[in-house]
């Protein structure tokens, strides 16, 4: 008996010490985390960007330390201890301090339990890593290649013409790996936001800005989606401000072996060409062909004039707050130019990928803000319906012209993610479905509205 009652007693000391070293190891971890976390960066570092949004997505605090000055401080004895090259960015924690922007992106994941960024499962995990990598060594990679190529000067043009191709090639093949894997993926890895979707849009941000022009880019349709999706979800917006996409590539340097100037010769005699003045007929002419070339005016602007005033149209929508029925939709119908507009219906093509609310919205505002070249030619209506995902996404539009404009169908890369539709208005039924989306009626098509947006 004495015996068991030293084994209980044995068990319930070591029970409690155990439970003693577990509460003395989450306190210092709660004590780390609360301890200033200083990142050491630039303005408008894209390799701190990866840190700062990681931060917001998993509520950690960093601070940015202050008066530090890239290309001066980060050349100092200190800095150069905590990063031996001098690079950008570094985190200094209370145990020490971290250099890589991956790296530092992974420890403040990481500082979070159980963080959702490092996915559910081991898989997911694996993956994750996969990707960060894949957004290192290809994206960022090529992107460094290929605009070290256009900043060098060679003696060959053949040489640096072969070079700069076979980056953007090798750079291409990595763009279209990602474009197929987001056919069928919302994000790089599971159903939300991960680390390795906000590494590689923090790599794709910096392509973006510099050198992956709108021609470029319109080739992977569905890494356009996910990069403009990304960039405006609102912890990557807090950090990373508006992006503009690079409208040229970097222009390439000349070549460094320019020809030697001829000497210069000895004139010979040559008698002087009395200067003869010109006709007026020929000055006007001469005038005439200097004049510069009227802007080319857009083909819509080419067409019959329309008795529907689209202004007018877009004023009364605005304005009408009663009687919507009785007032707009009546009215758009009296104003409506069968010859001189005509209605489509789109939907989303991918809509199994929508399991997100507000990704789905952003994806749409997204959207609208693309179609802003048509602003003058169009109207429309984007309709999220739903209560629980996949949600669908479906639209109403109203065009110049009898077919969708062309300059928008090659400006707009996502009018190829809807399936489009022409309304006949003939059929009462298309007819009845264009005055519920013009009035989000709700529900529609026995469905609730998670969110309605115009587009006027």
């Amino acid at each position: 008996m004495l015996y068991l009652a030293k084994f209980v007693l044995l068990v319930i000391f070591s029970f409690l010490y155990s439970m003693y070293l577990l509460r003395s190891e989450n306190e210092r971890e709660k004590s780390s985390i609360a301890m200033a976390l200083v990142l050491y960066t630039g303005p408008g570092n894209r390799n701190a960007f990866k840190a700062l949004i990681t931060a917001e997505y998993s509520g950690v605090k960093l601070e940015l330390a202050k008066d530090f000055q890239v290309g001066v401080s980060n050349y100092t004895p200190e800095f150069l201890k905590m990063s031996p090259i001098g690079r950008v960015p570094v985190l200094e924690t209370p145990d020490g301090a971290i250099f890589d922007s991956n790296a530092i992106a992974r420890y403040v994941a990481n500082l979070k339990a159980d963080n959702p960024l490092y996915g559910s499962s081991l898989i997911d995990r694996a993956r994750i890593e996969q990707w960060i990598d894949f957004a290192a060594t290809r994206i960022e990679g090529g992107l460094l290649s290929w605009l070290w190529t256009t900043r060098q000067r060679f003696d060959s043009i053949a040489f640096h013409a072969n070079m700069l191709t076979f980056f953007i090639k090798v750079f291409k093949k990595s763009l279209h790996a990602i474009n197929i894997h987001l056919a069928n993926n919302t994000y790089l890895v599971g159903h939300s936001v991960t680390l390795a979707d906000i590494v590689m849009t923090c790599n794709l941000c910096w392509g973006y800005s510099h050198i992956m022009t709108k021609d470029l880019t319109s080739e992977f349709p569905h890494v356009e989606r996910y990069f403009w999706t990304m960039v405006n979800q609102p912890n990557f917006k807090m950090v990373v401000g508006e992006v503009k996409q690079a409208e040229v590539v970097p222009a390439v340097p000349s070549l460094t072996t320019a020809p030697a100037k001829e000497q210069a010769k000895p004139k010979e005699f040559e008698p002087k060409e009395v200067k003869k003045e010109a006709s007026p007929s020929k000055a006007a002419e001469a005038e005439e062909e200097e004049a510069p070339k009227p802007k080319p005016r857009n083909p819509l602007d080419l067409l019959p004039r329309s008795k529907m005033i689209l202004d007018e149209w877009k004023r009364l929508y605005s304005n009408t707050k009663t009687n919507f029925r009785e007032v707009a939709i009546k009215s758009f119908w009296d104003m409506y130019d069968p010859e001189g507009y005509s209605l489509w219906f789109c939907e989303y093509k991918y809509n199994e990928e929508n399991t997100v609310s507000f990704v789905t919205m952003n994806k749409v505002g997204g959207f609208l803000q693309r179609m802003d070249l048509a602003r003058k030619y169009a109207f429309g209506k984007m309709l999220v319906i739903g209560q629980n995902p996949p949600f669908k996404v479906k639209g109403l539009w109203l065009f110049r012209g009898q077919e969708i404009p062309q300059f928008v169908i090659d400006e707009c890369y996502d009018m190829e993610l809807y399936e489009w539709t022409k309304v006949d208005i003939s059929d009462e039924v298309q007819k009845e479905r264009v005055n519920a989306m013009i009035e989000d009626q709700e529900p529609f098509e026995d469905e609730p509205l998670l969110d309605a947006k115009c587009f006027k």
